[in-house]
């Protein structure tokens, strides 16, 4: 799934650009602490002055496409400061690309793309350079308060937060009409009554739960108050995959999927799309990079979309959760540390580089400037029939769990998770016995890597 939706990201954000018209460091070393753990003296403005006005080349790795109209701004504003900007197209690419030059020790980017749920895993092996000497810190308060905790671990900063996913319901307007029902589902007890009214008058399923998509799971258990992870850091982590909480999410489900009333088909391929399309789905509760994927996939259902609230678990609640996001973080090998960092802070604080990825490269935005901007907020989509989509999930973002973490090997727990309960969801069988193994692996994994399980 994590390479599904990288693909399906970069993939909407390039089919909405196209219809509305997407190695190592050189240069002179500067001054400052380097290194993943612990800190050393504060940089000083004189040092910082020195090095941004020093002949730099600095190498960005990232997917996000077009990258480069922000990073002009940043040479315009640092013209000594030049940036190699490698599009490493995300999905299964990114990632080992990125491991592989660490293990050799060569070739390795000086800022880096990584999403929240992997930066864990280059903090344990010491690869991420501590950004709080540079004064990351003080930007705390420019973020959404659940966002910034993704990238703040006790008083170290390892990254600067780039977008995110605040999750919401994308419904079709025209199906839930023609079954009779008006608006976006209050609680999940009012969704499962309305898939059993949709699937009777229209034979629509409600939505579409797909087995290869752990992080979507995530972020339903995210929603629901779970904590499945935690991490201290070192070598102590928390395994609560099977807590009262997610045996209820998942009891749900199989509720659902025992009466045929959800989908549980694969998403992100051919078939879910001609689904999307066709109205095989009356809804896709889905994160806030979904409506502009949304537009640029199924365009033909253009004025029968609308955004609504995700489900909640008590009346009259209003909680989210979260599914995706990521930031740009200063590998520790940098030989060019503060221009690194300055170059990570301007494309996901300054002002019109967060603008311009909101409006142009249709990420969703983490700063609260941005997130209260009216050029991003005032824009109405005639896809949703004139909402002012943005501001709907602006508000969203507010709702999100502040505290969720994630474990140092997260590619282990989506594999096992496609053997558990992934499968179990695509084979329509026990969730709640599959939720256990899940369980069972992941802390079996964890002992085995040498971590305590708490």
């Amino acid at each position: 799934m994590k390479s599904a939706r990288k693909a399906a990201m970069t993939l909407g954000a390039m089919m909405v650009a196209a219809s509305l018209a997407l190695t190592g460091c050189s240069g002179s070393g500067s001054s400052g602490s380097s290194g993943s753990s612990g800190t050393t003296k504060t940089v000083t403005q004189a040092e910082i002055d020195k090095a941004m006005n020093t002949p730099t080349t600095l190498t960005f790795w990232t997917w996000v496409p077009n990258i480069q109209t922000e990073v002009n701004l940043f040479e315009k504003k640092y013209p000594k400061i030049k940036v190699k900007v490698v599009n490493t197209t995300g999905g299964s690419t990114h990632y080992p690309k990125l491991r592989a030059a660490l293990q050799a020790g060569k070739g390795v980017p000086d800022v880096s793309q990584i999403e929240y749920d992997y930066i864990p895993s280059f903090t344990q092996t010491k690869s991420l350079l501590n950004l709080t000497p540079y004064g990351a810190a003080s930007l705390k308060s420019d973020y959404v308060g659940w966002v910034w905790n993704q990238v703040q671990s006790g008083s170290n900063v390892w990254a600067i937060p780039q977008d995110s996913g605040p999750l919401g319901n994308l419904y079709r307007n025209d199906i839930y009409t023609k079954a009779g029902i008006s608006g976006a589902p209050k609680t999940w007890s009012d969704f499962a009554a309305d898939a059993a009214t949709i699937k009777s008058k229209t034979g629509s399923y409600i939505t579409d739960l797909p087995g290869n998509d752990m992080f979507q799971t995530i972020g339903f258990f995210w929603q629901a108050g779970a904590k499945p992870f935690s991490y201290d850091g070192s070598k102590t982590v928390g395994i609560n995959l099977n807590s009262a909480t997610d045996q209820k999410v998942v009891s749900y489900w199989q509720d659902l999927i025992n009466k045929n009333l959800v989908a549980t088909d694969p998403d992100f391929t051919d078939a879910y799309y001609q689904g999307l399309a066709q109205g095989k789905y009356a809804s896709w509760l889905v994160a806030a990079w979904g409506p502009v994927f949304l537009q640029g996939t199924v365009k033909s259902t253009s004025g029968d979309w609308r955004a609504g609230d995700i489900p909640q678990w008590t009346a009259g609640a209003n909680v989210s959760g979260n599914w995706g996001g990521s930031s740009d973080a200063v590998m520790a090998t940098t030989k060019n540390p503060i221009a690194s960092y300055e170059l990570a802070k301007f494309i996901n604080n300054d002002a019109q580089s967060t603008l311009d990825l909101a409006n142009q490269q249709f990420l969703f935005p983490t700063t609260n400037k941005t997130l209260t901007s009216p050029q991003f907020t005032n824009q109405s989509s005639a896809f949703y029939g004139g909402q002012k989509v943005n501001q709907f999930f602006a508000g969203v973002s507010k709702t999100v769990d502040k505290k969720f973490q994630w474990l140092p090997f997260m590619d282990y727990v989506n594999s096992s998770y496609a053997n558990t309960l992934g499968k179990a969801i695509a084979d329509h069988s026990d969730l709640k016995a599959a939720l256990a193994t899940w369980q069972q692996q992941v802390v079996t994994y964890a002992k085995q890597q040498g971590f305590t399980v708490k």
